[in-house]
């Protein structure tokens, strides 16, 4: 039975990917920092599917929550979904200088790790997975959150580059506006935001599980947000950063 772990698994996007694992036959190893919300999920998933669910709690912003998830992709796993992460409501010269700080370690210090200790069980079996969860807000410029998802975007293609002739495939998600707890955490109005922009989590997963499978490097969920990055991409840069800075206030 293949196993895949997943950060970030108890609400969302990696909620939603626990489930089409499970329902795929995955054993998994739930990550997330509140223990009983991890154990709720896992009995869930065990009922439900009748899978094992290993239980890990970890904070992906500390070094010793780093290591611990480190230490349990060395032992060997056959897809990582890394899906942690979140948003601060404030514009960069608002937001604390540590709050920025902990972004860059969740969103891309983490992501860079994990994947790292995951890799070479993968390449040594000769097939494997990496998903990292990013944003269409890689796509344009808007603060740190945006600079961090490019980040992703930009690693796993690279890393996709280096493993592809192992049976590796690496390969960056890129939804957008999606109905989880995300915007709620991070304490963002999102009463402005039309509702045809918004996705469910289930749909973004199948799609993200599809592309992976076709081997693509990254996926962008929904035709929608194809079309917007496509458009974004022909916009000069200074004039995307003045809208998504104008979208960005709107959500304080």
């Amino acid at each position: 039975m293949p196993t895949a772990l997943v950060t970030g698994a108890t609400a969302g996007i990696g909620a939603a990917f626990t489930r089409r694992l499970a329902a795929d036959g995955f054993s998994l190893v739930l990550v997330a920092r509140d223990r009983d919300r991890l154990a709720e999920q896992a009995a869930f998933l065990g009922r439900r599917y009748g899978v094992h669910a290993e239980v890990l709690p970890a904070d992906l912003s500390a070094d010793d929550g780093l290591k611990a998830v480190e230490e349990r992709l060395r032992e060997g796993v056959d897809l990582l979904v890394n899906n942690a992460g979140f948003g601060n409501r404030a514009m960069f010269l608002s937001a604390p200088v540590e709050d920025e700080l902990t972004m860059m370690k969740v969103h891309c210090e983490a992501v860079l790790r994990l994947t790292y200790a995951a890799l070479p069980h993968m390449r040594a079996k000769g097939r494997g997975g990496v998903i990292n969860v990013a944003s269409v807000a890689a796509f344009f410029t808007r603060g740190t959150y945006g600079a961090s998802k490019a980040w992703v975007v930009n690693f796993s293609g690279a890393v996709a580059a280096e493993t592809s002739a192992d049976g590796v495939r690496v390969m960056a998600l890129c939804p957008g506006f999606v109905h989880t707890e995300f915007h709620q955490r991070a304490g963002m109005d999102t009463t402005g935001i039309p509702e045809f922009l918004w996705l469910e989590a289930d749909p973004v997963v199948k799609t993200a599980m599809r592309d992976l499978a076709l081997g693509k490097v990254v996926s962008v969920p929904d035709l929608r947000y194809k079309l917007i990055v496509g458009v974004g991409r022909l916009l000069p840069q200074n004039l995307t950063a003045r809208v998504s800075t104008h979208i960005g206030r709107r959500f304080r």
